[in-house]
Order: structure tokens, then sequence, then C-alpha cells
């Protein structure tokens, strides 16, 4: 009710990117105040029930809603985000150099079509700026994912040196690491989903990670690849096949779209990624094609339009194991979390399943 009477009519005046800046600021300031985040999570925060909880990736999710990457970029409010109940989150994506992204206006609002176009480009302030904020943490209530991308200038015979520098640079800080290779703001950056191209850059990463591995303790760090939803059907299967078979420990399905079909909202017109409730239904069907092609033996989360505990749970039957969201926190706010919760535990009761383990990939059977 705060968001939607107070809050949400204020940030929608600002510039879109500004309205960004400002949440993303607000959460970073509220972690400096005392008892803030213990007022944020009396306010917004989630219980844990053992019906949504979440082993996977080596982490224990308490719930199976994270927060996609994108929106807090330099992992600057790690702590604000983990106190408005989500169960993980993704920071980034980051590059091994800071770089300022591209020109502005870059991000809008389509408020007719529940959605928003970026074409922000990786703007963010680098590794080493992320691995100190990192080491400021006064605590980690949820997993932390990193979401790693190459810098624009680095041609794509060389994007590999760029992932492998921040699999070593972020290694201790990361609980799992996200490869980017699906952006559309990035020139060039898709094809690396492609060919050789993506075999090449996979077996990089998982080497890279491997030799971080032993120089710890513990497992070697979970490896997802993040993939476009602009593929067609032999694309799709190329690249699902090479992932499986790269040793990565799962999939992101799916990244924003180029495509603007159905939109009605001017900004359509806009270049960039489109996300939101356009999104749902092609990032459905791409989570469906995956859980099928392996046989539901690659772990997959699922992103792009869920704006109801409906559309998270027709992800999980689809075969996803967790789900995220970002462009519904913008229109909906930070409630959205206790809704997709409770929802989702109702629908678990409705069809019968004690926990959500059971309903991933039940539109398979």
């Amino acid at each position: 009710m705060l968001y939607q009477k107070i809050l949400k009519p204020y940030l929608f005046k600002m510039d879109a990117e500004k309205a960004h800046h400002f949440t993303i600021g607000g959460l970073e300031i509220g972690d400096k105040v005392p008892g803030a985040l213990a007022i944020m999570r009396g306010l917004y925060g989630v219980q844990e029930t053992a019906d949504l909880a979440v082993d996977l990736f080596g982490s224990h999710f308490p719930n199976p809603i994270g927060l996609a990457a994108g929106l807090d970029k330099n992992g600057a409010a790690i702590e604000g985000f983990s106190s408005i109940g989500f169960g993980f989150m993704e920071v980034g994506t980051v590059t091994p150099k800071g770089q300022s992204g591209n020109e502005t206006p870059r991000l809008f609002r389509l408020p007719e079509d529940e959605a928003l176009i970026n074409r922000m480009g990786f703007n963010n302030e680098g590794a080493a700026a992320m691995k100190e904020r990192f080491a400021s943490l006064k605590s980690r209530r949820i997993p932390v994912a990193v979401n790693i991308g190459k810098n624009k200038v680095t041609p794509n015979e060389h994007a590999a040196d760029d992932y492998q520098s921040l699999i070593r640079d972020l290694y201790s800080e990361a609980d799992f690491f996200v490869v980017n290779i699906s952006s559309p703001n990035t020139p060039d950056l898709r094809n690396l989903q492609h060919g050789n191209e993506l075999k090449e850059l996979l077996q990089a990463v998982t080497e890279e990670r491997d030799r971080q591995a032993a120089k710890s303790t513990g497992q070697p760090k979970s490896v997802l690849v993040k993939i476009a939803p602009d593929v067609n059907d032999d694309e799709l299967e190329y690249m699902i096949a090479t992932i499986a078979e790269s040793g990565v420990a799962g999939i992101i399905a799916t990244n924003t779209t180029l495509s603007r079909e159905g939109l009605q909202h001017a900004n359509k017109k806009e270049a960039g990624g489109l996300s939101g409730k356009p999104l749902r239904d092609r990032s459905t069907e791409i989570i469906h094609r995956i859980y099928s092609q392996t046989d539901g033996k690659l772990p997959i989360i699922g992103s792009g339009g869920i704006f109801t505990s409906q559309d998270a749970y027709d992800k999980i039957r689809a075969g996803a194991s967790l789900v995220e969201i970002y462009t519904a926190l913008i229109y909906k706010g930070p409630g959205i979390n206790r809704e997709l919760h409770q929802g989702l535990r109702e629908l678990l009761r409705r069809d019968g399943y004690a926990h959500i383990s059971e309903a991933v990939g039940a539109d398979h059977r």
C-alpha cells in the first residue's frame, strides 16, 4: 500500500534511470541507519517455510524467488534487498573494468504493457569496486550470485580473458556465478551463444573456476549461463546441448528480448532489451524446451514476465527450480515477494504437493 499510494507515483514522475538510482541509494542508506533493515524486514520480509526452501547450486535458498541481475549492478544494496523477502539475488552485470555504458536516456517504462526497455550497456564500477562492496557487508542473509560480462571494448576473440578475470577476482565473494552472454546491449555479445565460441568460452570459465576452487576449501562454486529468448529452434537446441556438455551447473532463461510484438506504449520504438509481461510466455516456453531436452537434469532459473504467483508457478511446472523477478518489482513494489510466496504455497497445496521440488517439471509428466 505504501509503495502503490506514495512511492510509485513519486518515482514514476521521475526519469526511469534517476528513479532506479534513487531506489538503490535509498536501500544503500538504509543499511547505515540503525534499525532500518529490521523495519524493512518487518514490512516486507518473508518467513522461511519448509515447503518453499530449496537447496541447490551449493547454497540454501530460503525461498525460490530471486532478484534478477541489472537492478543492483554494483552490489551496493545487498543487505537492503536481502531484507525485503528475496530468497536470493544477482548483482551485476559486472565487467573487469568499470564502464559508463551507453548514452542516456537508456531506460524506458511502458506502463500499458507493464514492461521496461533498457539499453544500459553494462554500466558498472568494475570488479575491484564490487569486491570492496562485498568486503563491507556486515551480514549475508541470502545467496548472492555475481553476474559477469565482458567489457565493451574487449573483442569477442578475447572475451574469455574477461570472464576468467572476473571469476578469479570475485571467486571468494560470489555464492555462484552467472555468465551473461545474452544482453542485447553490448555489440556482438550474443554471438558468444553460438558455434564454437560458446563451447570455448564455457571451457575457459570452468577451467578458471576449477583453478580457483583448488586454492580454496569446499566444492567448486556453481556457474550458470544466462541465455536470450531471441533464438530459433535449432539455435536453442545447440545452445542447450553445448551448455549441458560443458559441466556448468544450470541455465537462466531468459534475458530480455528484442521483440516488440503486441506492445502499445509509444516507447516501443526505443532500442534495447524488453523485460516484463510481454516476455512471460516466451521465457516459459524456453524453460519447457530446456527441461525436455535435458530430461530435467540441468537446473533452470526462470526469469521473464513474472507478475503473479501463477506466472511463477507456470515456470516451475515447465521446469524451473527457482525464479527471478525484476520488472514486477518496479511496477508492484516490494510487497510482491510476500504475494508470490503466499500464492505459491496455495498453488502447491491445491495440486497436492508437499514441497516445491515436486512441482518442478510437472507439466512434462
